[in-house]
């Protein structure tokens, strides 16, 4: 006696568990399907926009060189941002290259220089810059921190020999992880001709 498990038979709920295709409800069914048949077309919709943008962005790139060419400029390298318009000033391809900042190991130890200006300044510090700097160092939900914060404090005006070894030590430690490609795609509406982003996020449609 077969005593397998058809599948085909089973749904599976939330909590992982299997149940009967009998005992769930018709229109529990019908929503599954529903969702299903749209996340289906979405990720084919999203494999045609990532097979688009890497189709353009080599094309821009090829563009690009092609127009060196006409100089006998050679470029090396990653292409940086630019602006390409058509002949009517109707349309128009931005690129820009976005840098991804990350911090090393020296963040701690200027860290621990300005816990060490903290304890000095005691009697004197105002409790405001005291909020500022652990908020500064305070890392977010995923455990990130705020790299805009941190940088922000090398505008304080301190002019203490620590303080100011400290905030060295940050800029030493501030590396690019990365980068990361946008392509915004405009035209060119109404009288004034304003431009519009010819949006590509399903959100904003």
């Amino acid at each position: 006696m077969n005593s397998a498990i058809n599948m085909n038979d089973y749904m599976e709920d939330g909590q992982g568990r299997l149940v009967h295709v009998d005992q769930v409800k018709e229109i529990d069914k019908t929503r599954d399907g529903l969702v299903r048949h749209l996340v289906k077309n979405a990720q084919g919709l999203q494999k045609n926009m990532v097979a688009f943008k890497e189709i353009a962005m080599d094309e821009i790139e090829s563009f690009v060189t092609l127009s060196a060419m006409e100089y006998d400029v050679k470029l090396g390298g990653k292409k940086g941002n630019l602006t390409l318009y058509t002949y009517d000033m109707a349309y128009k391809v931005q690129v820009q290259i976005s840098e991804y900042l990350a911090f090393d190991e020296r963040l701690q130890v200027a860290k621990s220089m300005i816990d060490e200006c903290l304890n000095n300044w005691t009697k004197n510090s105002r409790s405001e810059i005291k909020t500022i700097i652990n908020d500064a160092f305070a890392v977010d939900q995923e455990g990130k921190i705020n790299t805009k914060r941190i940088l922000a404090l090398r505008r304080l005006d301190i002019t203490d020999p620590l303080w100011q070894k400290a905030m060295q030590a940050i800029s030493d430690s501030l590396q690019v992880a990365g980068s990361k490609s946008y392509m915004r795609i405009y035209k060119r509406v109404g009288k004034d001709g304003q431009w519009q982003n010819i949006t590509l996020d399903m959100a904003a449609l």
